[in-house]
């Protein structure tokens, strides 16, 4: 089930400049309803490149009160699959949005198939024997036409033909249909292109029906045509495929003018891949855990790791549409979810690598209980109950046997510090065993001081510590997480990107200590530990009794605007 998203506003781009031309009073589009699609192929998980691509899309149909499909691409059946189908519509949903209508390319194959016969009996597409090679071959370059030898082939042996393609006659590999369009074209996509290939594949929703597929190119300005679609906002690598889609329509029967094609900048940001292969190869061999790894650029790994819809919205929002490529630092990704958390996240104790402290002047056997407030900034989210005794856990970092200048945390002689809502304490001395490791830190409380103040108003030089009670302790696994690739640009070229992986991509800690109120929290709860940074609830392998926790991000911001 979605969570409420907070939703930005869509400012204005160049994208909803053409659209105000279109639906203008004499525009190509006036008095119609503003018709957009996002169209993933179903072969991989979506990634933070398709939620800008997802923003940009649906953002805009929702700006001119619009509608927005969601069709899945799914004309190639070599890695396609329903796992991936359902992944892509609970990552959109999760994202906050919902579409009009639910298309699959495969709907229409028919229609394409009848669409190509169109084109056969007009003498705009022939079957062609060249192998992929040999028409890689004999593509040319810009000054050389490029050259079939099955260019000028009767009409009525190419409809045979490509009917016998059909019923399974041919081997994958041995024809193609190829549009009959422009060999000496400086456009290569229009130098006859292939618009139908033979694949002796079982379709995750056709099964066996077909064995020959068509193109992207063939394909994708159809499905558009067919759905009414207005605007086909896509990405400026297919821009220069723009003159085959307007030609595809142009030359078929369809009962719909073709839709306006506008392209944008993609998404790119540093010290990530954001190659569907290249992730794939990510999960196959091993180097993540799985699509959901919580390093991943996948929207599933990132709302593992404990990212938000809002956050990433207001992401796709604040680095605006563009029409040039750019890269953007994946701290400022970090910065809007860490702006979201601020806001939202309950502030908890947790010691993360921790050391027993032991107050030698408290009672032993006893206890007690302090409030403390679950976020300074927002007094009605109220407060929480934890205990307090004579052996807590504390930090490791928080003490020092001998301190460093202007050190002003635990170490014997030193200032008092401040427990987080509870006494002033000051280290008298610490143990430790054989290897020299400190085992345990003995300290002296106030006990005028509960709360935290002292009673005769004293300035406390010392440190705020966070701290958990030992006897109601929960131990849990605590995972911290940087950048997958150590690279900035591991997908620049002449790399090989499995070269600049982070091996210090992920830390495991496994006997932290959090306060008990974290015992019943689940997945996706998200909270500030306080002095770590906001962590949230593994929903893959967090158990009741063996809780594991993700860092989303650290507290100290590293972007700089």
């Amino acid at each position: 089930m979605a969570e409420e998203v907070k939703e930005p506003v869509m400012s204005q781009n160049f994208i909803h400049d053409f659209i105000d031309e279109d639906i203008a009073p004499g525009g190509q589009y006036a008095g119609m309803t503003v018709h957009t699609r996002f169209p993933p192929e179903p072969n991989g998980y979506l990634h933070i490149g398709h939620a800008k691509a997802i923003f940009v899309d649906f953002g805009t149909a929702a700006k001119y009160h619009g509608i927005c499909n969601l069709r899945m691409d799914d004309t190639n059946p070599t890695k396609e699959d329903v796992e991936f189908v359902d992944a892509i519509e609970e990552d959109i949903r999760w994202l906050g949005y919902d579409w009009a209508e639910f298309r699959y390319a495969s709907d229409y194959f028919e229609d394409m198939y009848q669409f190509a016969v169109e084109l056969i009996r007009k003498g705009l597409a022939y079957v062609c024997e060249l192998s992929a090679e040999e028409m890689s071959a004999n593509r040319g370059d810009i000054n050389t036409p490029a050259v079939s030898p099955y260019r000028d082939r009767p009409i009525e042996e190419s409809l045979d033909l490509f009917a016998r393609m059909r019923a399974g006659e041919f081997p994958d590999g041995a024809m193609t249909l190829r549009a009959k369009i422009d060999l000496a074209s400086g456009n290569f996509n229009m130098r006859d292109p292939a618009i139908y290939r033979i694949k002796h594949m079982s379709h995750h929703r056709t099964g066996d029906k077909w064995c020959i597929y068509p193109m992207y190119d063939f394909a994708h300005p159809l499905e558009d045509a067919l759905e009414g679609i207005t605007h086909s906002l896509c990405t400026l690598e297919f821009e220069s495929h723009r003159p085959l889609y307007d030609w595809v329509v142009d030359n078929v029967s369809i009962p719909y003018h073709r839709p306006r094609q506008i392209e944008f900048a993609r998404l790119g940001i540093d010290h990530t891949v954001m190659s569907k292969r290249k992730l794939r190869q990510l999960v196959e061999q091993g180097y993540v855990s799985g699509w959901d790894d919580p390093r991943m650029p996948t929207i599933c790994g990132l709302r593992r790791r404990g990212y938000t819809p809002t956050a990433i919205r207001s992401f796709s929002e604040q680095i605006g549409v563009a029409k040039a490529d750019s890269t953007v630092e994946y701290s400022f990704l970090e910065h809007c979810l860490r702006a979201d958390l601020d806001d939202t996240a309950r502030r908890v104790m947790a010691v993360i690598r921790p050391v027993k402290l032991v107050i030698e002047n408290y009672p032993e056997g006893e206890s007690e209980t302090f409030e403390i407030e679950n976020h300074p900034k927002h007094p009605e989210m109220g407060t929480h109950t934890v205990t307090f005794s004579r052996e807590l856990w504390v930090e490791a970092e928080d003490f020092l046997p001998e301190p460093v200048p202007k050190y002003k945390r635990l170490y014997p002689g030193g200032p008092e510090c401040r427990l987080k809502g509870a006494y002033l304490i000051r280290c008298t001395g610490y143990e430790t065993d054989e290897a020299g490791n400190v085992t345990q830190i003995n300290a002296q409380y106030d006990p005028d001081s509960r709360g935290g103040d002292p009673a005769d108003g004293r300035k406390v030089k010392g440190a705020t510590l966070h701290w958990v009670d030992a006897r109601t302790a929960l131990t849990a696994e605590v995972r911290l997480y940087e950048n997958l690739f150590s690279d900035p640009a591991p997908d620049a070229g002449g790399k090989d990107f499995l070269e600049c992986l982070n091996p210090n991509s992920l830390e495991v800690l496994t006997d932290c200590k959090l306060e008990a109120s974290l015992a019943e929290a689940a997945a996706p709860a998200s909270f500030q530990f306080m002095r770590q940074g906001y962590f949230c609830v593994d929903s893959r392998d967090s158990r009741p009794g063996a809780p594991v926790f993700n860092r989303s991000v650290s507290l100290k911001d590293s972007f700089k605007k």
